[in-house]
């Protein structure tokens, strides 16, 4: 079939390839699983195979951890359905790669050749496509060219298919510009606090029928909070590592796996640019020197960044010997002469210069029995795992794990934003919000290798405690919201003023003016609600009040200006709005195209293949 939308092919091919190659790098197989299953079911005669399951979640594995900011176990990943998620967008690519297949939708040889030369990786010192380098980087990903390919050209036939159903999808134009009028729209305004300094007497001392009805009518302020009254069985690392004693064998072979991190050779952060020839070499090298140009020009006028060019941080072994002269004959960063290497001349800029290192078994043993500790601890508390498990499905109780094993017993009264004792891990909170009276108890990991399991005692309404027992509190509550009511009196009487011609510096006030601000600025230390109440505001010389945490704010608004379509800054906000609705608007009907592709070849999974995936990513 004749190629079509080839330029917008090839840049999506570009990004499936380095996705490939991420996925290659997460260095999952099949041997994990005896080498028995090969995949977990198909979308018509397209099969999804164990390596895209598998590196798929080990992506999102990856992903969530990095979003959370701390480590997400498979255990986690099934608790949330994150299988499923992976198992769904896999089959609704394998949906559209059958589609393609059906259709006879693909690309030549020429085009992937192409698609092959653009990405950075496979290229070499000068920029062009180098066979070494995308072999060594197929190699380093467990690829074979040959496998690659054929991905890459499954890849590059989804999107020809997804250009041939979006394409000429785009935004109305009056949406854009209809969104940007009401962005970018301009006020100015002048404010004024309104204090309690401003006010002429004190609040009257409260009498106890207002402090009744101010506890009554104000009852979700003075709530104590839901109290969930949980038991719970844990261990941490923390809690073996006093007992762990490491012999000297398990600390000399820590040391010796650390090895290049305490003893290393002097090294050198090198960059490496590539010339044809010699002559173009030496020119280079004698423009630098002249100060005629700079390392970075050249590399720029290349078409190339720093990071093609970024060599990382070497040892003299690393280098040829002819290179490693060069470079190493620096002692502070600077240029080398030309270099003549196997790929051709390159000039070599040395960007630090970094001293050998030695440091002795002695001086490190601290560390090393801390680390080693630690580690032996983190494996002793996960070997446990399974046997509480066990346990608890025999019928332990949480109280028996707790005198029958190293774990510890306690109960907690545990309340949302709680964060004392075992409150204070994500894990524990998370599950302590989802427990129900009558749960079963289950083991779970805690974030630093700890484990626990739960029980939900009883669930404590939110109560509203006695006045007589928060008395001061409440007193302090009716005292703030009387002085915020007399402000506002204040505030009105104040707007009268100014409807009549005074200024805010005849009513005493310490104002300020702001100009021309946007709908989404902040006035600083000032509260959200002032930019919107004035952006509500519909004419010049209106006037507001607007609550503040100790008093109130008198606004007036000056003028409204309105956007400027025309305007460098809205003509790029334009297209870029235009381009991502109709990007969403192409992925919205893809969606829709793709759930109908599917369900016409039918999707079938083998759940024992899904399953030993899961357990293999245990």
């Amino acid at each position: 079939m004749a190629k079509s939308g080839k330029s917008s092919v090839s840049r999506y091919a570009v990004w499936g390839i380095l996705l490939l190659l991420v996925a290659g790098l997460a260095g999952f197989g099949s041997g994990g699983l005896g080498g028995n299953i090969t995949t977990i079911g198909s979308v018509g005669e397209t099969p999804i195979t164990v390596q895209e399951y598998q590196n798929g979640l080990q992506q999102e594995l990856n992903f969530e951890s990095r979003r959370r900011q701390q480590p997400v176990s498979m255990q986690t990943a099934l608790q949330e359905g994150l299988d499923v998620r992976v198992r769904e967008r896999i089959a609704a690519a394998s949906a559209l790669t059958e589609e393609a297949r059906v259709m006879g939708l693909s690309v030549g040889n020429e085009e992937v050749r192409r698609q092959l030369q653009q990405v950075p990786a496979f290229q070499g010192p000068s920029g062009a496509f180098d066979r070494d380098a995308y072999e060594f980087a197929l190699e380093g990903s467990n690829l074979r060219p040959a496998a690659f390919e054929a991905d890459l050209r499954r890849t590059a036939a989804r999107q020809l298919l997804e250009q041939s159903v979006t394409g000429g999808l785009t935004l109305n134009p009056s949406y854009a510009e209809t969104l940007y009028g009401y962005l970018g729209q301009r006020r100015s305004f002048r404010w004024a606090n309104l204090g309690a300094d401003q006010l002429t007497t004190p609040n009257a001392t409260p009498t106890e029928e207002q402090l009744v009805a101010f506890h009554q009518e104000n009852a979700g302020q003075f709530e104590t909070p839901e109290i969930r009254k949980i038991s719970y069985a844990w261990l941490t690392p923390d809690m073996l590592v006093g007992d762990i004693t490491p012999n000297e064998d398990e600390l000399r072979a820590l040391y010796s796996e650390r090895s290049e991190e305490f003893n290393q050779p002097e090294r050198r952060l090198i960059e490496r640019l590539g010339f044809v020839d010699a002559e173009a070499a030496n020119a280079a090298k004698a423009a630098i020197d002249a100060g005629e140009t700079t390392f970075d020009d050249l590399v720029t006028e290349r078409g190339l960044t720093l990071e093609d060019v970024d060599q990382g941080e070497v040892a003299r072994d690393d280098l040829d010997s002819a290179i490693a002269d060069a470079v190493f004959a620096l002692t502070e960063p600077g240029i080398t002469a030309p270099v003549e290497t196997s790929l051709g001349p390159a000039l070599y800029r040395v960007n630090a210069v970094l001293e050998a290192r030695q440091i002795a078994f002695e001086d490190v043993r601290d560390e090393l029995v801390e680390q080693a500790s630690a580690d032996q601890a983190r494996r002793a508390v996960q070997d446990r795992l399974d046997e509480i498990d066990d346990m608890l499905a025999g019928g332990a109780t949480l109280e028996e794990l707790g005198n029958d094993t190293e774990l510890e017993f306690a109960q907690i009264d545990f309340f949302d934003g709680a964060e004392d004792g075992i409150a204070g891990y994500d894990n524990f909170r998370e599950e302590a919000l989802l427990l129900n009276e009558g749960d079963f108890p289950e083991a779970r990991e805690l974030s630093d290798g700890g484990i626990f399991a739960a029980r939900l005692d009883e669930i404590v309404a939110p109560t509203l405690p006695p006045l007589d027992d928060i008395r001061a509190e409440v007193a302090a509550a009716w005292d703030a919201a009387e002085t915020k009511r007399r402000l506002t009196e204040l505030g009105e009487e104040f707007q009268t003023k100014l409807a009549e011609g005074a200024t805010m510096e005849d009513l005493g006030l310490d104002a300020r003016t702001e100009a021309d601000r946007g709908r989404t600025e902040f006035v600083e230390n000032m509260p959200v609600a002032l930019l919107v109440t004035v952006f509500d505001m519909e004419a010049a010389n209106e006037t507001a009040i607007v609550p503040a945490d100790e008093g109130a704010i008198l606004v007036k608004l000056i003028d409204i200006s309105g956007a400027d379509l025309e305007a460098e800054e809205a003509q790029n906000f334009l297209a870029q709005l235009s381009e991502q609705g109709s990007a969403a608007m192409a992925a919205d009907v893809f969606e829709l195209y793709g759930q109908a592709v599917q369900a016409r070849h039918g999707l079938s999974l083998d759940q024992v293949a899904v399953n030993a995936v899961n357990a293999s990513m245990r």
